[in-house]
């Protein structure tokens, strides 16, 4: 096995930062050092096979990106990432863990969906990965199946309110999956918005010819995400199952959550780089000479995004400083506008839902670190400790210390990057959402399990370099 030291550099926990150098050996971290030290009278940075000089830089733990949708089937096409150019392009942002969605459809068992995800994903992965399993039809069956969740490391399973006729659940449907959580310590994530009435608004902006993507927000309404959400968390509370809340865009959706958890309730939240930096007033004025009005499909996504007039992007800042949302994911779905967000040039509701952003999402809340709205700390918090302590690989992931798996990123508060789809991009996408943002940051170097697979502007990983991750209980329940 190799041997590594990161020297120099300043290593950030969620709880504090200190000048420190790092020893990996093999895998795993097996030391973390004062600057300089040696170890049983041996130079470190003599003996070792690769030193990484990480001087003026932020040592930190890989990045987990905990809701991401390769090749998810959805709206007639796929999500356009596979979990090969997927993982790479998270790779290059500084995450070096994903946890994406085996699916389970109406009509289709939820074995047979695990067992198709675990076929797509082995051997093509880049970095670590893990499941969580969407169950999109409770009968007795897939009831039956759950709690055999937990035996194979997936201890999580995602429910819709969302979606009649795909992956939508009723009111009974999910009180029974959670009470079956409620026996198991499975985590119940919910896609929160009241979709029989988001149907019906949508029906009507289509009758009325309001047909352009800036209706599908017009149609997701704000008040169908608050909605559900409360239900959701009555649920919860019925059956005492926790709760895990995603992609969380509305103000309104997060006092409920805020609510519930000064009340005791084991309920979470999360939201995305999306709600932070876009908005529905800029969906609407997007334009170009390719696309014209259309333009604004690249922003589709479900939750939508909301009115910056509206004060929605502000409140999701201050949730992350309060902890009234305890972590950002991206809910990477991405599809390109050629061929796939082109479906729905007449109707918006046969655009495909989804952003691509695991490449950037460290970048992009680094940048909240520099404009203030986070610290470094927190930083480091949201997207890496607190998803391994939801999903119960924290230990493992998610922190520097010995015996973690040595995934680490070194990051250059010195650095820039400008986001692009000419310039920085690895998705498998034909244009990019973030075009033209500039972060004042840059992944330098990532390590992944001790191996070196990004490093100063070169690619160093390949497929199947990641493996599963069977993971434990959620270990951040109150």
């Amino acid at each position: 096995m190799s041997t590594t030291l990161i020297t120099g550099g300043t290593v950030v926990s969620a709880t504090g930062r200190a000048a420190a150098d790092v020893l990996i050996d093999g895998e795993k971290i097996v030391a973390v050092l004062a600057p300089g030290s040696e170890l049983l009278g041996t130079n470190l940075a003599a003996s070792v096979d690769t030193v990484v000089d990480a001087t003026g830089k932020y040592v930190i733990p890989g990045g987990i990106d905990a809701h991401t949708h390769m090749q998810l089937p959805f709206g007639g096409t796929f999500a356009s990432d596979t979990f090969e150019t997927g993982t790479r392009a998270a790779a290059w942002g500084g995450t070096t863990t994903i946890v994406d969605f085996a699916v389970q459809t109406y009509g289709t068992k939820v074995p047979d969906g695990l067992a198709a995800w675990h076929e797509l994903a082995a051997g093509n992965c880049a970095i670590d990965y893990g499941f969580h399993q969407i169950v999109g039809g409770i009968d007795d069956e897939s009831l039956a199946f759950l709690p055999t969740l937990v035996d194979e490391g997936i201890t999580s399973y995602k429910l819709f309110m969302a979606y009649p006729g795909v992956f939508y659940s009723d009111d009974a449907q999910i009180l029974k999956a959670m009470q079956v959580a409620a026996d198991t310590g499975l985590l119940t994530m919910m896609h929160a918005e009241n979709g029989p009435v988001i149907d019906v608004l949508a029906q009507q902006l289509v009758d009325a010819g309001k047909t352009s993507p800036y209706f599908h927000g017009k149609a997701r309404v704000w008040q169908a995400e608050e909605e559900a959400t409360h239900r959701a968390i009555m649920l919860s509370n019925i059956t005492g199952a926790p709760l895990y809340v995603v992609h969380v865009s509305a103000k309104q959706a997060v006092e409920q959550l805020a609510a519930a958890r000064d009340n005791g309730f084991n309920v979470f939240g999360e939201t995305c780089p999306q709600y932070l930096y876009l908005s529905l007033e800029e969906q609407l004025g997007a334009s170009s000479e390719q696309w014209g009005d259309f333009e604004g499909a690249k922003w589709v996504c479900s939750t939508p995004l909301r009115s910056r007039e509206e004060g929605h992007q502000d409140h999701m800042w201050q949730a992350l400083r309060t902890n009234d949302l305890q972590m950002v994911s991206t809910d990477h779905c991405p599809f390109c506008m050629k061929d796939q967000k082109t479906l729905g040039l007449e109707d918006f509701r046969k655009i495909p839902n989804g952003i691509g952003s695991v490449e950037h999402r460290m970048d992009l809340m680094y940048q909240g670190v520099v404009t203030g709205e986070i610290t470094l700390e927190r930083w480091v918090e949201l997207t890496s400790t607190t998803p391994a302590r939801m999903f119960g690989m924290y230990g493992k992931k998610g922190v520097i210390q010995p015996g973690a798996d040595a995934d680490i990123v070194v990051y250059d508060p010195n650095g820039h990057t400008s986001i692009g789809y000419e310039r920085t991009h690895h998705m498998n996408m034909d244009h990019s959402a973030w075009e033209g943002f500039e972060i004042d940051g840059h992944v330098d170097t990532v390590i992944s399990k001790g191996k070196v697979i990004v490093d100063d502007g070169q690619y160093l990983g390949r497929k199947g370099d990641g493996s599963f991750v069977k993971r434990g209980l959620s270990q951040y329940l109150v």
